[in-house]
């Protein structure tokens, strides 16, 4: 019947095993059941009988609660055993009796036995039955049963100690005479295996040879992980590089983000106005879309929306996750579009070189490793405002602030938080941090 059951999910979820108990406690049948659920009845059959849990009750004679004899309350046996010439206790009060006895015979109930297998809807279940060992069908257990048998079923390999020493016998010789994987594989089709199975079960440990017998694998280091990209792809229409490159624009915010060392998720949102070689950083306590269009509303809330449009009216930014929502970021509070982002090509930092350069200063006083936990915007200012008052080559030794203050006006660096620092007292070293607090 499995093949009559809608979509692909044939295996019972909790839900089902739910249905099936309280099916259970009003004694209706597995057909029912199964004709309810779109299941096999064998189905259920075998999930009721698999995953029922054992109740032990004590219900034997008053003086031997582990007798569960079907004779135990009318025996008058004495001395079952034949240890003792003159006994005069019934076998029935002796704890071995059940051990001993030769006409000892176990109580069963025939529900156990047959359908339904479970005490679940049985009326004398609780106060008149006297059968030692009972089942009962309780969902949450059967989940969790289900579960594991899941888990252990794919756990280890698919292989047998025999089949793995033999494989063993063939491999690691020729490993030790400096052949490679898949060299081994090409000439033994009766390994029956992948290359990147061989590299799997070497680097476990389950062969003689090891990861450092093999020929290159030592002069390799792991792989770094790559920052995690955008993934819808319909996000870059009209907003590549090149969309970004046929505007001829000499003015424009770069964008990016500065994360903190692994035990802190807070996270530096970057921007770098190119002309005036202006570095902002805002401080955030998750990479997530929302954080950044939060920043973006409180800059307009601050200058206002045709100041915050003047200023952030292109965005150059890279495919990072936390970029992925472009539409909620060009648009305002009050609706209107405030800006238009553009992203660089996958791996190449070197499209928004600007604000990698200010990265690289940022990282004089916050090296890489520092956490940002402890971190406030009060101090990630402090760090912005020493950046800016640094006199630059390209400016003819002017500061960007200096520039900025020219081209924005004082309202705006107000609003982004800014001052300037006397030269003198400018510190791009950690101690800048350090002494704060």
């Amino acid at each position: 019947m499995s093949k009559y059951i809608p979509g692909n999910q044939k295996h019972l979820t909790l839900d089902d095993r739910k249905y099936i108990e309280s099916e259970l406690n009003k004694g209706t049948s597995f057909k029912d059941i199964a004709r309810f659920l779109c299941k096999d009845p064998t189905t259920i059959s075998k999930e009721v009988k698999s995953r029922r849990v054992s109740d032990w009750f004590h219900k034997g004679t008053f003086y031997n609660a582990h007798n569960f004899c079907i004779h135990r309350y009318h025996c008058k046996k004495t001395n079952a055993c034949g240890k003792l010439i003159v006994c005069g206790i019934k076998c029935a009060s002796c704890p071995t009796c059940n051990k001993t006895c030769k006409s000892f015979e176990k109580e069963r109930c025939p529900r156990l036995d047959q359908a339904p297998y479970v005490c679940n809807g049985c009326s004398k279940k609780i106060h008149h039955c006297t059968i030692a060992h009972k089942y009962s069908y309780d969902a949450i257990f059967a989940d969790r049963k289900y579960r594991e048998t899941l888990r252990s079923s794919r756990a280890g390999i698919n292989l047998t100690q025999r089949e793995l020493h033999q494989k063993d016998k063939i491999i690691t010789p020729l490993i030790e005479q400096g052949q490679s994987p898949y060299h081994i594989l090409a000439n033994h089709p009766e390994l029956n295996m992948s290359v990147r199975t061989m590299y799997t079960y070497l680097d476990m440990g389950l062969f003689t040879a090891r990861n450092v017998d093999l020929k290159r694998k030592v002069r390799f280091r792991p792989r770094k992980c790559h920052k995690a990209q955008i993934a819808d792809r319909e996000v870059f229409t009209d907003r590549l590089y090149s969309d970004f490159r046929s505007l001829g624009l000499s003015s424009f915010v770069e964008m990016d983000t500065v994360h903190s060392s692994r035990e802190s998720k807070k996270t530096l949102l970057t921007m770098f106005f190119v002309k005036e070689k202006l570095f902002l950083a805002f401080l955030m306590n998750r990479c997530t879309k929302g954080a950044v269009r939060l920043v973006f509303d409180r800059l307009e809330k601050r200058m206002g929306t045709c100041k915050f449009l003047t200023l952030f009216e292109y965005i150059l930014t890279d495919r990072g996750p936390e970029f992925g929502d472009p539409v909620a970021l060009e648009t305002g509070i009050y609706g209107i579009q405030r800006s238009s982002i553009y992203y660089c090509d996958p791996m190449q930092s070197g499209q928004k070189g600007g604000i990698e350069q200010a990265h690289t200063m940022l990282r004089m006083i916050l090296p890489k490793g520092t956490s940002f936990e402890f971190l406030t915007q009060w101090d990630v200012n402090q760090i912005v405002n020493h950046i800016n008052s640094t006199p630059r080559e390209c400016l003819e030794g002017r500061t960007s602030y200096n520039v900025a203050l020219e081209s924005f006006g004082e309202d705006a660096l107000n609003a982004f938080q800014l001052k300037p620092i006397d030269p003198d007292k400018v510190n791009l070293t950690p101690k800048l941090i350090r002494f704060n607090h």
